[in-house]
């Protein structure tokens, strides 16, 4: 048999939990154990062995060797359970791990003999779109360390400003930098945060590279979870809601774009043309059309209601990770990995201008007539969006700017870099008013 295939196998069903002798549910079960385990070496985009787990049907497919791993119903004819039981240390498997726990070689065993059986709808469908929203771990009481800023949002009046954290999105005091509070239940990573229209909703989009992507909805006032949108098997990198704020828009990793009504959580549509990870989208003023920025250096845009590719920007030299629509709606702003900010026209992807950086950029985010851009240059730079020039460059972060924001109201602009940091600027004379570490317990 296949090594590849054997080693998914066994890494695959360890720590597998017991259900006493109730039945084993293959989408409750044993697809988190493929997720958490196996995806990231067995997926769509890198399979060992010419072996893939991303759905049940790739699942029981035998891979390069020839040889299935389970034979349903039979046990004694499963060779992935023949060689997890076998005593012979260079047999068994793991090759280099301990052995399976006796309960837990009794379970798999059940689950063969009972025939492999898969309780969900359809048996192509993603792993990570059958399986239960999963509870995350509580992150730690004190980080031990800061960690990067890969999202930072203000709150609808400005009064407080939301990163993203370690299983957690914490908010904290926009004026004096205090802790104000800390919702968990959050995937590993959060790669963007937003507030819904009335304020009600924030949404954190992230996951766990190479195992999970969601997008989390949680009630402002409470924090609790109210839903689970966008599931898929690898990061959720962005979401955006529509100018009437009755649609959002999820994308990351897998490549694609979904639609969902919004609070109703009914999926509208499904976008798939790039051929790389989704690093960001921008809807049009009109929430008619949709643009997205990827690693595979393309900047899009899609019709709505239909799911159409209109045009396809292909100016840039590196990945594109920002996108925004220009106050005039026949513009686009993209940037990206060539330290560049491009405009293009909407009607036809021609190039019609750019702004240099002293690094790579990485999003970009509109609100009413400004445009914030983090750079690898360790600065964040105000854009305005109507004229298509720099306003003002604000510095002082020791490392590179991941994420930032501006509040019309306050008129602030806030920005989140690498090392943890966090500072607020004031637009009006460029004067920083706080900087601050998003990691609790990290002075």
């Amino acid at each position: 048999m296949n090594k590849f295939l054997l080693s998914f196998i066994v890494v695959c069903l360890a720590g597998s939990p017991l259900l006493g002798q109730d039945a084993v549910s293959f989408k409750a079960d044993i697809a988190p154990i493929l997720i958490n385990h196996c995806l990231a070496c067995h997926g769509p985009k890198k399979a060992e062995g010419g072996y893939r787990v991303d759905t049940y049907e790739r699942f029981l497919r035998e891979g390069d060797s020839g040889v299935a791993a389970i034979t349903a119903g039979d046990h004694d004819d499963s060779e992935s359970l023949r060689r997890i039981k076998s005593e012979d240390e260079f047999e068994r498997m793991p090759l280099e791990g301990e052995s399976l726990a006796s309960a837990e070689v009794e379970l798999i065993e059940r689950w063969i003999t009972a025939g492999a059986k898969y309780d969900s709808e359809d048996p192509t469908s993603p792993l990570a779109t059958i399986v239960p929203a999963p509870t995350h771990p509580a992150p730690p009481e004190a980080y031990p360390r800061s960690v990067p800023i890969t999202a930072v949002a203000f709150n609808p009046d400005g009064s407080q400003v939301v990163t993203g954290g370690y299983h957690e999105v914490v908010l904290w005091n926009a004026a004096d930098g205090t802790l104000v509070r800390r919702i968990q239940n959050v995937g590993q990573r959060t790669y963007a945060v937003r507030f819904s229209n009335d304020g009600q909703h924030l949404v954190a989009a992230g996951g766990a590279p190479g195992r999970l992507g969601e997008a989390r909805i949680f009630n402002t006032e409470s924090g609790k979870l109210v839903t689970v949108l966008g599931t898929t098997s690898d990061v959720i990198l962005d979401v955006q809601f529509n100018p009437t704020g009755d649609r959002l828009a999820v994308a990351g990793a897998d490549s694609t774009i979904r639609i969902f009504e919004f609070p109703a959580g009914n999926l509208v549509r499904t976008i798939s043309s790039h051929s790389d990870w989704i690093m960001a989208i921008a809807w049009d003023n009109e929430g008619k059309r949709l643009a997205s920025a990827s690693r595979d250096k393309t900047a899009k845009l899609f019709d709505v209601e239909t799911g159409e590719l209109l045009v396809t920007y292909s100016g840039h030299s590196n990945p594109v990770k920002g996108v925004a629509f220009h106050p005039d709606n026949e513009h686009i702003y993209s940037a990206g990995g060539d330290n560049k900010v491009h405009w293009w026209k909407a009607a036809d992807a021609k190039k019609a201008g750019e702004l240099g950086f002293g690094g790579e950029v990485y999003k970009l985010e509109r609100n009413g007539g400004v445009i914030t851009a983090s750079s690898a240059d360790k600065s964040i730079r105000q854009i305005d969006a109507a004229a298509q020039k720099e306003i003002r460059n604000y510095g002082g972060h020791a490392d590179w700017t991941l994420s930032s924001a501006f509040h019309e109201g306050t008129k602030r602009i806030v920005g989140g870099a690498f090392d943890g940091a966090v500072k607020i600027w004031n637009t009006e004379d460029g004067a920083e008013v706080i900087s601050f570490v998003a990691a609790p317990g990290v002075k």
